[in-house]
């Protein structure tokens, strides 16, 4: 058979379309005959020299080894534990600042990012789909001569796919900047409890307890926080280390000031009672600026919007009625 009698076939059979959906079905199992290849994982051409066991090798056994620890592993995890080389980082450094990243946005979990990207890939392909399957779809029941064009058919469906690709990563800087903010503006009321925690006679760790529990309704993230530090120094982890991962977590500059004051004041042995207080006047201080600063910028803001909807209604009142009388003058001369 040539090519014309296929193409002949295809149409007869499935539609104006047919064409196109063969070769899409024939890149779609291409594309899943070829995902197991680069999954699989390659043996160290080195260690095989040296004798020794393979990485893959030593991973198994030590799976074999921890037994009992892998049932108690979450089932989502060890789905996606295969597809770990393809959906995590390469590079360790990318690796860190994606774990990072979605710390800040409150997602903390170990596989954290080998489920973002899971969903990212998942989401890109399923409305890369959809979009597929809406111009096969839109064509073969639209009358004949009025398909999509290329262009259309192209927009059609890769933008689906564009924006399901995107849509993940978009939530995550939004939540990212929502949780900022969060902390930004509640970190002087926490700054303040503390504080009152401190002169009434408790200690740091104490007072972190109180001020996480007393947060919890106005600002859960700043109360989140707090309750992670608790529970790492109460885990026996070092003061500095876990403030230093408490400013890093936040992403707010003010936080890690106030990790590094908190920490030279453990370290010289100043008060802690004081620095807090010159602190919390410190990020008070800040949080009215902050607030004037968004009340200046009202005015321009709203200069743009005034200029939209009021000008052009006003040119319409004063200058319609006279471009009236002109074109009526026009008439009656030109009759």
């Amino acid at each position: 058979m040539d090519l014309s009698t296929i193409n002949t076939l295809l149409t007869d059979t499935l539609g104006p379309m047919g064409p196109m959906i063969a070769l899409a079905g024939l890149g779609f199992l291409f594309v899943l005959a070829a995902i197991p290849a680069l999954l699989k994982k390659r043996a160290d051409p080195l260690e095989r020299l040296r004798g020794g066991p393979s990485r893959h090798a030593q991973h198994n056994q030590a799976k074999k080894g921890d037994g009992n620890r892998q049932k108690l592993r979450d089932g989502s995890s060890d789905k996606l534990e295969k597809y770990a080389a393809f959906l995590e980082p390469k590079n360790a450094d990318e690796m860190s600042e994606s774990k990072k990243w979605l710390q800040s946005a409150g997602y903390r979990g170990t596989n954290a990012v080998r489920t973002f990207h899971a969903i990212q890939f998942a989401m890109g392909l399923g409305l890369l789909t959809l979009g597929s399957l809406y111009v096969v779809i839109a064509n073969a029941t639209a009358p004949e001569g009025q398909q999509m064009g290329t262009i259309g058919t192209i927009l059609a469906v890769l933008m689906p796919g564009a924006i399901g690709y995107y849509a993940p990563k978009y939530w995550v800087n939004k939540r990212v900047k929502s949780r900022t903010a969060e902390i930004q503006n509640g970190f002087p009321d926490a700054l303040d409890m503390l504080l009152v925690c401190v002169e009434a006679g408790q200690s740091l760790d104490q007072g972190i307890i109180r001020v996480s529990k007393e947060l919890h309704n106005s600002y859960p993230s700043l109360a989140e926080e707090f309750a992670m530090v608790a529970h790492e120094i109460k885990a026996g982890l070092n003061k500095s280390e876990v403030l230093r991962r408490f400013g890093e977590r936040s992403g707010v500059a003010d936080v890690a000031s106030f990790v590094t004051v908190m920490i030279q004041s453990q370290q010289f042995g100043t008060s802690i009672a004081e620095a807090l207080r010159l602190y919390a006047a410190d990020m008070r201080d800040k949080r009215i600026m902050r607030a004037e600063e968004a009340a200046n910028k009202i005015p321009t803001k709203m200069t743009l919007g005034t200029m939209m909807f009021t000008v052009p209604p006003l040119l319409i009142i004063l200058v319609g009625p006279s471009i009236h009388d002109m074109l009526e003058n026009f008439k009656n001369m030109g009759m």
